[in-house]
């Protein structure tokens, strides 16, 4: 593990425990909006006063074009220049008012009641603000931050109403202090990650230890991160509309923002857009996107995508979702006769096949899609689906089918798979299975998590096959179909039914010589068995019981 890594753990590891201690006075629910709230209110902080830094190096640079004489800038107005708004918002940096600045509200926990604030005379009051507790401070700053960033309005969470105690709030204050998210270091080396790297990082991984402590509920806003990796390195979303109809907390958006950068490509090269029909999770995703400086379009408001699609009219580059799976109560009469239902109406009973359309008709020409779905959308012919199965086969949509291991998710032991889609084919009338239930490993004692040279061995193969290079058919693992083979098995879509069984390699010793070695052993070991029960009768009659 290198010197970064152990930085990122410790760092997660300390926010943690501190943010934990919140448990004595909220839910992982309640608590989870304090604690990413406050990571948010860090971050464009640290982000503003890094680049107002950077503004007074260039104020005093006589070689800068914003070089400022000191001949005729005495230093308050060398301060009214740095409160510039446009210095800021031209370099896409978040205007924080001076309430909300970090050191500003580090500084009132110092203060007693009836002290001044930091930042003096209100413009509202012919009088200096008095301290007012924590949480109507820091309630203060989100409603600063909201009103001078639209796309804010309504975000972050207040949290004065959760009567938290003043010494936790504090507490959780300090710790955040502690740690420096724009020039890190650790065991004495500077840590080369942008503060907006190591704060999207944490808010990640906070993401998804709430999931984990909310159990069924966290799922709604959280896909393992495992799952979110696999399916953007397989669809390779460089360039275009990337669209996710159940966006949860934007781990999607976030995965890809990561590999486009990882692979030295332009992250301004895609559009992105969601829904999201909790409110409270379309928040996060909000958050999750201002943090990382990812533009965005949510539609105006928290929505359900099947009854109420708000990009209706977009068609997309890629299209990535985690819908819940098997929602049975979700039909409505407003949507029937809906153009997206193309390959047949789906049944009122179960959405799964409404959100495998609805992605479908949001595809480009080109478009390419992945869909985690329950393991029963691959073989189900109850109401309909069976049909709306065969005609999209039939439409030679389908380019990969991925079933995965069980025990990835937080929220649901149900099997799932990933249904791969693809407008523009590379190999017509072919699909590729790919059985992966045996890949991975636990990470504890309830969740299996793949390996990056697990993701690596599933993506290859995927891209190896649309290639036609370095890919060949292995049993139990992998099988390229054709459409026929696929009518013949009644269209269901189960990889174990193409792949097989994995080879065994064959020792060379003749199946009756190998079956009468076994028996020898067996019954060599039921004589010792025996003479083990005796022995043990034996003692136990020595000690006087019969």
């Amino acid at each position: 593990m290198d010197n970064t890594q152990r930085f990122l753990n410790e760092l997660d590891n300390t926010l943690w425990k501190s943010a934990d201690k919140l448990r004595n006075n909220l839910d992982a629910a309640n608590y989870k909006h304090i604690v990413l709230g406050f990571i948010f209110l860090k971050y464009i902080s640290d982000t503003f006063t890094a680049h107002q830094e950077k503004l007074k190096q260039q104020f005093a640079d006589p070689n800068d074009e914003l070089y400022l004489d000191p001949e005729f800038f005495d230093a308050d107005q060398l301060n009214d220049e740095l409160e510039e708004r446009d210095y800021y918002t031209k370099d896409n940096i978040f205007w924080v008012p001076e309430k909300a600045r970090w050191d500003n509200i580090k500084a009132v926990c110092t203060l007693n009641i009836g002290d001044d604030l930091p930042w003096g005379i209100s413009p509202n009051s012919d009088k200096k603000d008095k301290f007012k507790g924590i949480a109507l401070l820091v309630d203060d700053a989100f409603e600063a931050i909201e009103q001078e960033n639209e796309k804010l309005k309504g975000v972050l969470q207040r949290i004065s109403g959760f009567n938290v105690p003043e010494s936790t709030l504090i507490g959780l204050i300090n710790t955040f202090s502690n740690t420096n998210f724009t020039q890190p270091i650790h065991n004495g080396e500077p840590i080369h990650l942008h503060a907006k790297d190591i704060l999207g990082h944490v808010y990640e991984y906070f993401l998804g230890q709430f999931a984990l402590a909310e159990g069924k509920k966290g799922g709604q806003y959280f896909t393992p991160k495992s799952i979110v990796t696999l399916i953007v390195e397989m669809l390779e979303p460089y360039q275009g509309r990337i669209y996710d109809p159940a966006m949860g907390s934007g781990g999607f958006f976030v995965s890809t923002d990561k590999f486009i950068q990882a692979h030295k490509g332009n992250r301004n090269a895609i559009s992105i857009y969601g829904q999201e029909s909790n409110p409270t999770t379309r928040k996060l995703a909000v958050m999750n996107m201002a943090i990382r400086g990812i533009d965005f379009d949510f539609g105006d408001r928290n929505e359900d995508t099947l009854i109420h699609p708000l990009h209706i009219d977009k068609k997309m580059d890629f299209v990535m979702a985690n819908p819940p799976f098997n929602v049975k109560d979700w039909w409505d009469e407003s949507i029937a006769g809906d153009p997206r239902w193309a390959y047949g109406t789906p049944p009122k009973s179960n959405a799964n096949f409404a959100w495998l359309q609805h992605m479908i008709y949001h595809l480009s020409e080109n478009g390419k899609m992945a869909l985690l779905l329950a393991n029963g959308s691959m073989s189900s012919n109850t109401n309909n689906e069976g049909d709306i199965r065969k005609n999209i086969i039939n439409a030679d949509l389908i380019d990969c089918m991925v079933a995965l291991p069980g025990q990835l998710f937080t929220n649901t032991q149900i099997p799932a798979c990933i249904w791969f889609l693809n407008k523009n084919k590379t190999r017509k009338g072919e699909v590729l299975f790919i059985d992966a239930r045996n890949i991975g490993y636990m990470k504890d004692r309830v969740l299996r998590d793949f390996t990056n040279e697990d993701r690596h061995k599933i993506a290859s193969t995927y891209h190896n096959w649309q290639q036609a290079t370095d890919y060949q058919d292995i049993a139990g693992f992998c099988k390229s179909a054709t459409l026929a083979e696929i009518a013949e098995n009644d269209f269901v879509l189960t990889a174990g039914r193409y792949v097989g069984a994995e080879e065994v390699e064959d020792d060379g010793v003749p199946f009756a010589e190998k079956m009468q070695s076994l028996t020898a052993q067996l019954h060599k070991q039921f004589a010792e068995g025996r003479k083990l029960e005796q022995q043990i009768a034996e003692n136990l009659k020595g000690l006087g019981y019969e």
